[in-house]
């Protein structure tokens, strides 16, 4: 069954080894950020150092990996149609609203979304690490680094398909910040399917 993330909030669920998880962007030009933990020690998370260092690129998609910071495998790519992805910025907050868009109001951002979705897990705030950003689209300038968020590529109905290779706990939202969606929000869809084929 296919579940729907309302616009600008998030939720947490769980994953057992060999369960795929396919994120959609039912509507185009939509983040979403993604969380991984170990589920027998919730201290054990995704890693974006360790994943650059063993993958050997930033441009995560079909065939790579997602690292844990304890060196192991986390989630495999498996099926990618929108080819662009980040997983250099940390998830939106109060402080980035403050930040870049001092004149909007304030949204607690995919940060507290997550923080609020994950505590039942026993993950605090402060375990939050960067996520993987899906769907999002940040160049980096060669010549001298510097990055800029650009607007989602996406089109109506890509999609990320991604499989557990641990069982896992996962965060995942619908992104609130505004650079990163074009100026929108819109919803985020996803679906579990089991090593059967089945979803659930």
């Amino acid at each position: 069954m296919t579940e729907r993330i309302a616009p600008r909030s998030g939720t947490a669920f769980v994953l057992d080894q060999g369960d795929e998880l396919v994120v959609i962007d039912p509507d185009g030009g939509q983040v979403s950020d993604l969380l991984a933990y170990a589920r027998d020690d919730v201290r054990e998370a995704i890693s974006n150092g360790r994943t650059f260092d063993y993958e050997e690129t930033i441009s995560l998609t079909t065939g790579n990996v997602l690292w844990s910071n304890r060196s192991r495998r986390m989630l495999e790519i498996v099926e990618d149609t929108a080819g662009r992805h980040d997983f250099l910025l940390t998830p939106c907050s109060v402080d980035t609203f403050r930040h870049f868009y001092p004149d909007k109001p304030e949204h607690r951002g995919c940060f507290g979304n997550l923080a609020e979705a994950l505590a039942p897990y026993g993950i605090d705030e402060e375990a939050i690490p960067t996520a993987f950003n899906v769907f999002m689209n940040v160049p980096v300038e060669p010549e001298s680094g510097r990055i800029a968020v650009l607007p989602p590529t996406t089109e109506r109905g890509d999609r990320i398909r991604l499989r557990a290779l641990m069982p896992l706990v996962i965060g995942l939202t619908a992104c609130s910040a505004y650079a990163s969606n074009g100026g929108t929000f819109k919803p985020i869809d996803y679906r579990i399917e089991k090593p059967s084929g089945l979803a659930r």
